[in-house]
């Protein structure tokens, strides 16, 4: 009897699969988008090193990640709002910053001092902002204090690092890792690189941190992804709990923002979520992760994205605005007490979801 090769047993698994699936998925997207335009732009607060500060958030709108185009990450539909045909020039993108100059000088009674700047992929990648624009920007916000910048950790490097803090502006490098657990990554986000790369990104930013001779500071912010598709309630929160823990103790990971997964269009978490296959997390999750890591040796900061809804993460309806309000004061003031003055009905059920909800279950309640 003859034997199956290798190529049989890994047709139809792992990423190539995913990817399939995936470029599917999004090829239904009929919207476009001006180029002129910036995705999103808003003001906010964001608790930093050195304490809250007025941040102005710019989502550019380039040709976007390069990862989503071969297939992507199952929970992110960020590339379906990019730009068609891949690329987007430095005068456009240029645009878009003074866009979003405008609107903090509207809606803003002094200039923001943290500024965040994501791409929905990775603005280090100079396929999606060049090196021209990069400078440009690092130029146009050279006069405040600390500047994000979004990036998968392919293209973190200390030189690109430098050409900010060469200004004095502090400079993080926020990046998606998700999770600390490549299995998880690998099969349930399907995002391809490992914890071993997010490390080595930290080390870049730790030397251009070196670099920076005391005249500006350089650090990472890590993502984190909250119940992807495929993991129990209970499973989630555990992942994220050591996650949290694993990347505060990565020298240059001073911050970690973990994120609830939210149900996006032209993702396989869409089509999960319509086939009764996926809910998304109870902010009694994210409450509980938040106080389990409390004392880790890092800002830890979570905001739900559509709260209260279907699509986002949710309890009751009747609770979710309080909790949400709960952890945004968490955010500010790392004081895990804050959690202590919600209480709802609904957190019994929550707590028989963590206590009994198994992957052939799930999920166990809407």
């Amino acid at each position: 009897m003859s034997q199956p090769t290798p190529e049989v047993y890994e047709q139809g698994k792992g990423m190539d699969a995913h990817n399939q699936v995936m470029r599917e998925i999004r090829s239904r997207k009929e919207a476009s988008y001006d180029p002129h335009e910036p995705t999103r732009v808003w003001l906010d607060e964001d608790n930093t090193p050195d304490g809250v500060k007025q941040s102005l958030t710019i989502i550019l709108n380039t040709g976007g990640c390069r990862w989503a185009r071969a297939g992507g990450c199952t929970m992110c539909g960020y590339v379906a709002e990019s730009v068609d045909g891949g690329s987007v020039s430095h005068e456009a993108l240029m645009n878009q910053i003074d866009v979003c100059l405008e609107h903090e000088q509207e809606n803003g009674d002094e200039p923001a001092q943290l500024i965040k700047i994501y791409t929905s992929g990775s603005f280090l990648d100079e396929r999606e902002v060049g090196a021209k624009t990069r400078r440009a920007i690092a130029d146009t916000f050279a006069d405040r204090e600390r500047i994000v910048v979004e990036s998968l950790p392919d293209f973190v490097d200390r030189e690109k690092i430098g050409e900010f803090t060469q200004h004095g502006i502090d400079t993080d490098v926020a990046i998606g890792l998700e999770t600390a657990t490549d299995r998880v990554r690998h099969d349930c986000v399907n995002k391809y690189f490992d914890f071993a790369d997010f490390e080595d990104a930290c080390a870049e930013a730790a030397l251009a941190d070196e670099d920076a001779d005391g005249k500006a500071d350089a650090g990472i912010k890590a993502y984190l992804l909250m119940k992807p598709p495929f993991l129990t309630e209970s499973e989630a929160a555990a992942d994220m709990i050591s996650s949290i823990e694993r990347c505060a103790a990565v020298e240059g990971c001073h911050t970690v923002s973990m994120n609830p997964c939210n149900v996006q269009r032209y993702t396989m978490v869409d089509e999960l979520y319509f086939d009764d296959g996926y809910r998304p997390p109870w902010l009694w999750s994210v409450a509980h992760v938040l106080e389990e890591t409390a004392d880790v040796d890092a800002i830890v900061v979570s905001d739900p994205v559509g709260h209260g809804s279907d699509r986002g993460p949710h309890n009751c309806q009747e609770c979710d605005d309080l909790v949400q309000k709960a952890i945004k004061d968490f955010d500010l003031r790392q004081d895990p007490a804050v959690f202590e003055q919600v209480s709802c009905e609904c957190e019994r059920t929550w707590e028989v979801v963590m206590e009994r909800e198994r992957s052939f279950n799930q999920p166990l309640t809407r």
